[in-house]
């Protein structure tokens, strides 16, 4: 069946057909595409074109379709697209009252609708999925609340922190990322159903009303816009992508501390797989997947925005492209918070090792710095005076606290006994207490306030 051909004496071309169907993927809007007919029949029963029976006969066989796709036993045939799919079906069990529903719509603005119901429903369940890694990633922070790791800046030892600390940077990535996601649902949040192939239609249909029905905020203000923009799904895909990264750059650091180089953390068997030669090996393929993945999902981003940029308005046959790399990504993005949960859950962070390396590389020498500038000198002196006592410490191979007295007046005279009080690893945390700060207090303020915030989106019963 076809949805159009009144005007055409050649029969398609075979190649054609299939070069232009979208059935093998679009089929995934079934259900939306169900539930948008449904309130188009309704709009199509108020204003007149079908009666209160025909509706009834519509939506009760809109019912029974989708209880054969959900139960995988519809047929579906050689089509063009889920649209046509599912009007066949109406047809051949409705005749002529399923074919009135074609009535005041176009498969431009039906198929925007689809897409938009797609992108809320989708944010929803990645956003359920994001939600649960926050909850594990403040588990384990409260649990390792007093451990402490080096802080890296070019991947070399800079400053103390807790890991807690560390830990919740993710939690601050992906807390942005929850509000991009929920932002991308909000701008999908418009019906375009009446919005027609471009220019509306012209029975007077409840735009409004179908909104209501479907769970939409309000509806579209211009119907070529409507149906010929996609920049909804962009939002939704760079969200994804953004997500992505951040679980990319997590992802990255699993693979590190899971080194003997660093052994801050041990993968559990579970979420680690070996070698088909190397019979030693544990390796973290699953953090790495994550980490190649993050560019597959940038890809479709590019796509979908190259695909875009220099489309005439109103619609054009290009926005069909819209949909794999869409599929994919929340597929992907689905996986990737599933085994990144799993892998965070149940890793064993060597807290040992952590400590030891925290006060390795020289980490409190801007403490050493900082405390010359209470002694009065101004900050670029001091950060020189520290720098020659670092290197005087790599010259006798010591470390900054295990210099004497003499060995810190030599360089700088205003050095007094207190200096050890500022530079132990426990003092250079404390040091850092302000908002933000890895301070233990401030830490711990800051857990109890992602706490809250996180239990504060959790879905209630």
């Amino acid at each position: 069946m076809k949805l159009w051909g009144g005007r055409f004496e050649k029969e398609t071309e075979a190649l054609v057909h299939s070069f232009s169907s979208s059935l093998s993927y679009d089929r995934r809007l079934a259900a939306h595409d169900l539930r948008v007919s449904e309130a188009h029949a309704l709009a199509l029963e108020e204003c007149g074109v079908i009666d209160a029976s025909e509706r009834e006969a519509i939506v009760a066989a809109l019912g029974e379709l989708r209880a054969e796709m959900e139960r995988g036993d519809f047929a579906f045939a050689d089509e063009e697209d889920i649209h046509t799919a599912v009007e066949r079906a109406l047809v051949e069990r409705l005749g002529e009252v399923g074919a009135k529903l074609r009535a005041a719509r176009s498969r431009n603005d039906q198929v925007a609708a689809d897409m938009r119901l797609f992108v809320k429903e989708e944010s929803r369940r990645v956003m359920a999925l994001l939600l649960e890694l926050m909850g594990v990633i403040l588990e384990r922070a409260r649990e390792h609340l007093g451990a402490v790791m080096p802080g890296f800046t070019h991947l070399q030892p800079a400053q103390p922190v807790l890991l807690s600390h560390h830990l919740m940077a993710y939690f601050e990535m992906f807390k942005r990322d929850a509000m991009r996601l929920g932002e991308a649902a909000a701008r999908a949040d418009l019906c375009p159903l009446g919005s027609g192939a471009l220019a509306g239609v012209t029975f007077p249909l409840d735009r409004g009303m179908m909104a209501d029905e479907l769970g939409f905020g309000g509806i579209t203000a211009n119907s070529m816009d409507a149906v010929s923009d996609r920049d909804f799904v962009a939002d939704f895909l760079y969200a994804l992508c953004v997500l992505s990264v951040h679980l990319s750059r997590m992802a990255e650091e699993m693979v590190l501390w899971s080194t003997p180089r660093f052994g801050f953390m041990e993968l559990d068997e579970a979420y680690a797989t070996g070698s088909s030669i190397m019979p030693q090996k544990a390796n973290p393929d699953l953090a790495e997947l994550v980490r190649g993945k993050a560019g597959r999902m940038l890809g479709h981003l590019v796509s979908l925005l190259v695909m875009l940029k220099g489309l005439p308005l109103s619609y054009n046959r290009d926005l069909q492209e819209d949909k794999e790399g869409l599929f994919d990504a929340v597929d992907q993005a689905a996986a990737m918070l599933r085994v990144m949960t799993g892998a965070l859950a149940t890793a064993t962070f060597d807290v040992v090792r952590m400590a030891e390396a925290a006060g390795e590389g020289f980490t409190n020498a801007t403490d050493l710095a900082d405390y010359l500038v209470r002694k009065g000198l101004p900050f670029l002196e001091a950060h020189a005076a520290a720098g020659r006592l670092v290197r005087a410490c790599m010259e006798a191979g010591k470390r900054l606290e295990e210099l004497s007295l003499e060995d810190f007046r030599a360089v700088e005279p205003r050095v007094d006994e207190d200096v050890y009080e500022h530079i132990t690893v426990s003092a250079c945390l404390n040091a850092r207490d302000l908002p933000g700060g890895t301070a233990p207090a401030r830490v711990e303020e800051a857990l109890a306030e992602a706490e809250a915030w996180l239990e504060s989106r959790r879905p209630r019963p």
